[in-house]
């Protein structure tokens, strides 16, 4: 009943890095560093990388 498939992780790290790259571009044009928004973005991304490898 259950399917095993694969881990796409590349496209995982994409759509998160995407989604928190949105919202911290809006930070940025807040006056937000750049490069802590930079790190945010990567951060968020290597996480949801990390949750999606363990689910």
């Amino acid at each position: 009943m259950y399917q095993k498939r694969e881990k796409d992780w590349l496209g995982s790290f994409v759509i998160a890095a995407l989604g928190a790259g949105i919202i911290t571009s809006l930070a940025v044009a807040q006056g937000q560093s750049p490069w802590l928004a930079m790190g945010i973005t990567g951060f968020a991304a290597a996480l949801a990388v990390v949750i999606d490898h363990f689910m």
